[in-house]
């Protein structure tokens, strides 16, 4: 070897072994932050998780022990809430088109890599869904079906203020749910979808803009720019997001009456969760164990912000600016993230897709009716169908579970009005799973695509780039 070459592996060796010294210094004085650090920092997981907790122990306490709460006070008591939540969604609209025209662009200078991960996100997906609809079919009918009561007459009654809105459901046909699901997709009016907050259209508007763009054009240049105001604005939100958690969560307690919840009832909620909290804790984990060799729970802890903010919300929308901090303070590359994450929140819904089995079943049963392995198969089908046309549709799952019912004649009766009744509070348990759904899937398919960001863009200023220790997203 020339004395050349031995100074220049000299000089490698010394400067890998610098590196490593820092690395070792830097993490020496992460480990000695005191463990209090993240209980007084803004926005950490771990004030999230109290004021979450606190919230629930408040507001189960005074739906237990208060009789009749004021509507004034429920109204009154989630207005910080409320308006935390609506800085959330006015973030929304402009971060799914930064993200994804900018991840389109960084796609078109993969070699394959970006077909491979458009391919592999949507897979996943729909394989999700599919398998939670699965489940949860399976549990319905040799579980909680057979728990279920069938009840007189009088329940099963259509009261005549409802019937007007059941019949504008019933009107609802699986051939329109369909056209409708397709023609959100290509909105005929892109300022209006914009107006009207229709997500999925914005969405495939913005992978064609992505597409079509050069990388030279000042519009991308606009669109790094917003996307860094964007940056800013979520940053501020979420280092109060334990205040907007608390506030979203409390008054939605105070409408809980637990000591008015019947046997059917009983089991249309613990069913429910119970479905949910599988999926959630036994098959998500162990899809991502499977490909990462990483602990599912520590990573879905660390990302407790957007699932608490979803379990609060109610909205994956409001939660995505949340979810994509999580999920690049996680690690995900820049492209990975600001495709996966927008797009599975519109059409990833796990927890969607687990309720509508339970609540075809809990129609049926309550009739004293049975469904067979072919009306099954159809409710599996439509379901996954439905999970995903759910954001375009009017009423949300409430109208999609009166068309599946349908689909598989089952009538709809009184009972449909307890699933109404009881719909605002499962919708928070169904919207935590498909947050998480989502988080779940940004690792995974990392993973499977081995999608890296280049080095000119590992620093650009995504957003949610923060250390592991500050578990702040």
């Amino acid at each position: 070897m020339s004395a050349e070459k031995r100074h220049a592996a000299d000089a490698g060796a010394t400067e890998r072994q610098v590196s490593n010294s820092t690395q070792a210094e830097d993490e020496a004085v992460r480990v000695r932050k005191p463990w209090w650090q993240p209980v007084v920092e803004a926005g950490s997981a771990v004030q999230i998780v109290i004021a979450a907790v606190l919230a629930i122990a408040i507001g189960v306490a005074v739906s237990y022990t208060v009789a009749d709460i004021p509507a004034a006070a429920v109204t009154l008591v989630g207005i910080p809430g409320r308006l935390w939540l609506r800085a959330l969604r006015a973030c929304v609209l402009p971060l799914i088109v930064t993200a994804i025209v900018l991840a389109v662009q960084r796609l078109k200078k993969m070699s394959g890599g970006g077909q491979k991960l458009a391919r592999v996100t949507i897979i996943y997906y729909v394989a999700t869904t599919l398998l939670a609809i699965v489940i949860s079919t399976i549990l319905t009918d040799l579980v909680w079906g057979r728990l279920m009561q069938t009840v007189g007459e009088a329940s099963l009654t259509v009261d005549a203020d409802d019937a007007e809105i059941y019949e504008e459901r019933k009107a609802v046909a699986i051939h329109t749910v369909v056209q409708d699901m397709f023609d959100s997709l290509i909105p005929q009016n892109v300022v209006k979808s914009l107006a009207d907050d229709a997500l999925l259209g914005i969405l495939v508007t913005a992978v064609v803009v992505g597409y079509l763009l050069k990388p030279t054009s000042h519009i991308v240049r606009a669109l790094e720019e917003i996307e860094e105001l964007i940056t800013k604005i979520i940053t501020f939100l979420i280092k109060i997001a334990p205040i907007g958690v608390f506030f979203l969560i409390l008054p939605n307690l105070f409408r809980l009456d637990i000591r008015d919840i019947g046997h059917n009832l009983g089991i249309l909620i613990g069913g429910g969760v119970t479905n949910m909290f599988l999926h959630l804790f036994i098959v998500l984990p162990l899809i991502f164990f499977g490909f990462t060799r990483k602990n599912p729970f520590a990573y879905w802890m660390k990302c407790s912000p957007a699932w608490l903010t979803a379990w609060g919300s109610a909205s994956s929308a409001a939660t995505l600016p949340v979810s994509m901090k999580c999920v690049a303070a996680r690690g995900v590359p820049y492209t990975v993230n600001k495709f996966t994450v927008p797009l599975g929140c519109l059409v990833n819904m796990d927890g969607t897709a687990i309720y509508f089995p339970l609540c075809v079943v809990f129609l049926a049963r309550t009739q004293g009716l049975s469904l067979t392995p072919a009306d099954y198969t159809i409710v599996c089908l439509l379901s996954t169908l439905a999970s995903i046309g759910t954001t375009p549709i009017p009423s949300s799952s409430l109208v999609l579970t009166v068309m599946i019912a349908q689909s598989v004649n089952v009538p709809i009766t009184g009972m449909y009005g307890v699933i109404i009744a009881i719909d605002w509070f499962l919708d928070r348990f169904r919207t935590a799973v498909n947050v998480s759904g989502d988080l779940y899937a940004a690792a995974v398919i990392t993973k499977i695509t081995g999608v890296v960001d280049p080095p000119e863009h590992e620093e650009d200023g995504e957003v949610g780039e923060v250390s592991d220790n500050s578990q702040r997203v």
